[in-house]
């Protein structure tokens, strides 16, 4: 069986087409060209890593479809204020959209990446590996792809996909940095935002009444939660950013339990079970821990989401995720939320 493996020139990429060749596939290895990063050292990696494994590869260039679906989303999202997810976005629609375009033009009959995550065709599963779990950022993906995907490291922790490398003569991959999260970015996001608009307009204050208490650097430098980074007039106990106003370029800020939320409002939501209201666990960062919630479907694509105790940090442009368990159900943007 022919799968076509998405080749980035890092270690998981790597190890993982080394582990469907072990199983006796055929690979075709495939690195997409998402934006004007450094592809040639990239390239040199594959065809290094390719000869080393033994498997073809093939090159297609993809900047102008992650420029609209990707680039152009992150700058919006901070035009309008939200905090975007470009890795879920990604994934959603380059990764594991545009990618299995793809499969019919080299004629391959599975797909498969370096992500940490399970699969058994049905369902996305947590990966073994908790501290590296990436089915947070896949939610998105199309039900009907699933069949269709391998996930050879979702068995495996990160530290024996090192080893693997290291064993099969790729020292310099296992010891090779860690990717950084947002590919695009070589410093600060601020920097992207600039080509775009001044994120660094100085902007006002207010508190939950809406009366102006200090002066902050530009709305795009923070999320909702962040502490610190704005000034003041008088001492207060901690403030906490609760609400961004981007058209007028305000922060709102609170105490702590200002941030707590109960009720979570999501768009483009997208599930792998048929139930309009469902009990399940929800998150609504990355990092953040499972809650106990109920979900109710409003629309096709819309959502309420009522957690059984309250979340902190819930900043719009987020996803928010499902689970059963270890069992991916799906997920959705949050547009908005209360207490």
């Amino acid at each position: 069986m022919r799968v076509l493996v998405g080749i980035s020139g890092g270690v998981d990429s790597a190890v993982t087409a080394y582990l469907l060749k072990q199983k006796g596939y055929e690979v075709i290895g495939i690195y997409m060209k998402m934006h004007d990063g450094p592809h040639e050292e990239n390239l040199q990696k594959i065809e290094y890593i390719s000869k080393k494994i033994g498997f073809e590869y093939v090159v297609e260039d993809v900047r102008e479809e992650f420029r609209k679906e990707v680039y152009e989303y992150f700058v919006k999202s901070y035009e309008e204020g939200a905090t975007p997810n470009p890795c879920a976005m990604c994934n959603k629609q380059i990764k594991f959209g545009i990618f299995m375009n793809f499969l019919e033009k080299y004629n391959c009959e599975k797909a498969a990446t370096g992500h940490y995550v399970r699969c058994d065709g049905e369902f996305l599963y947590e990966a073994k590996d908790k501290n590296k779990d990436q089915s947070y950022f896949l939610f998105g993906i199309k039900k009907e792809t699933l069949p269709k995907l391998i996930f050879p490291l979702g068995d495996y922790l990160k530290d024996e996909v090192k080893d693997i490398a290291s064993k099969i003569g790729l020292e310099n991959l296992a010891k090779g940095k860690e990717s950084q999260d947002i590919c695009f970015i070589d410093n600060s996001y601020l920097d992207v935002l600039r080509f775009h608009f001044n994120p660094d307009r100085v902007g006002k204050v207010v508190d939950k009444r809406g009366k102006k208490i200090g002066t902050h650097k530009g709305y795009a430098h923070y999320t909702i939660g962040q502490r610190k980074g704005f000034r003041l007039f008088k001492s207060h106990k901690p403030q906490y950013v609760i609400g961004i106003d981007a058209k007028t370029n305000t922060l709102i800020v609170g105490d702590k339990e200002d941030l707590e939320k109960r009720k979570v409002f999501l768009k483009g939501v997208n599930l792998f079970v048929d139930e309009k209201v469902f009990e399940c666990e929800a998150k609504v960062r990355y990092r953040a821990p499972k809650v106990p919630a109920l979900v109710k479907m409003e629309s096709k694509s819309k959502a309420v989401v009522d957690f059984k105790e309250g979340v902190i940090g819930v900043a719009k442009g987020q996803a928010c995720v499902f689970y059963a368990g270890e069992k991916l159900l799906g997920g959705g943007w949050i547009r908005g939320a209360k207490r």
